[in-house]
């Protein structure tokens, strides 16, 4: 069995699939490069943003859920998500860049030796951007290349997700005895643990707090996160673990353009383990991913009731020519 590679995806909740298009694609500049549906509720759109080529370890992905209500933040939540960006100056681009979008942010601060820069969007989803300057490790995608951001300061991948917990004792062991994680820094109730090859793209902060309410998971929460497997052997392989020490699993699941196993660590938090593979590219072309609705083989035959049953989003953007937008 090998050892988990790091960040693979994290999927969150949108009250608009619309304005988390817009939100994503003109103002923090990653590239969509799947429109398509979740394969458990087929009226909900499943979009996939991603860096260039919808590498692993790039992309954040979102639910619409018709009819959800608004999550609430507290204690035992997938909490935050993060964005890699090449340089410290980077960050001193997007605080500029937040401020003339009316983004809300809390300013350059430092988490375990980085540089960060947390900010929320309009469903109050929780995100930072975290700079590579000084980072080792997994490396980080290819920024969207026609993008509007400027290459150096364009955000390349996955950084750390934050988890939130009462049950940290649990939650330290269940990262360190099953997925064989690593603790490896501590600043007040903030733990960095580290897997692979460790850096910002396969890290985890848990941060334990018992004084926050329990939260709850609607829209402008984070559903799950996903770390980085090889293939299908890896999967089963892992899937063998899970059941030695206990954990419920879901078995192997053909997502298509990934395989999946997941299991619920704690209250709300959901992990799932993805394949790398095959990825993206196999039923669209570089050009034009994301700009149609692409279903997996196996739902082709229901495209007439799909389409159906959600409304229409324009997403063509190689059409468009971006200017990079300096500031």
């Amino acid at each position: 069995m090998n050892k988990l590679k790091g960040i693979h995806h994290v999927t969150a909740i949108t009250s608009s699939a619309e304005k988390i298009y817009d939100f994503f694609t003109y103002t923090l500049g990653l590239r969509l490069v799947k429109k398509t549906v979740n394969q458990d509720d087929i009226q909900t759109y499943h979009l996939f943003f991603a860096d260039d080529a919808g590498n692993p370890g790039t992309d954040m992905t979102f639910f619409d859920f018709p009819g959800i209500q608004k999550g609430v933040h507290g204690t035992n939540e997938i909490s935050k998500t993060s964005f890699r960006v090449p340089s410290d100056d980077a960050l001193a681009y997007w605080v500029k860049r937040f401020d003339k979008f009316n983004v809300k942010h809390h300013g350059i601060q430092e988490q375990f030796g980085k540089k960060i820069l947390s900010f929320v969007d309009f469903d109050d989803q929780q995100y930072q951007l975290i700079s590579d300057e000084l980072n080792e490790g997994v490396e980080s995608g290819t920024p969207w290349q026609k993008g509007p951001i400027p290459l150096e300061f364009a955000i390349t991948g996955l950084g750390p997700v934050h988890i939130r917990t009462s049950f940290f004792d649990h939650v330290k062991e269940i990262l360190e005895k099953v997925f064989l994680m690593k603790e490896i820094a501590q600043e007040d109730a903030f733990h960095l643990f580290q897997m692979g090859e460790g850096g910002n793209g396969a890290q985890v902060v848990v941060e334990f707090n018992t004084v926050l309410p329990q939260a709850r998971q609607g829209f402008g929460t984070v559903h799950h996160t996903a770390f980085r497997v090889e293939d299908r052997a890896d999967i089963e392989a892992w899937q063998k673990r899970l059941h030695g020490f206990q954990l419920p699993s879901s078995g192997y699941v053909e997502r298509y353009y990934f395989g999946s196993l997941y299991t619920r660590i704690a209250p709300s938090i959901l992990f799932e383990l993805a394949t790398d593979g095959p990825g993206f590219m196999g039923d669209e072309p570089y050009e034009t991913l994301g700009e149609k609705l692409s279903l997996p083989p196996f739902f082709e035959e229901k495209r007439e009731e799909i389409e159906g049953l959600v409304r229409p989003i324009d997403t063509v953007r190689s059409t468009k020519n971006f200017e990079k937008e300096y500031l």
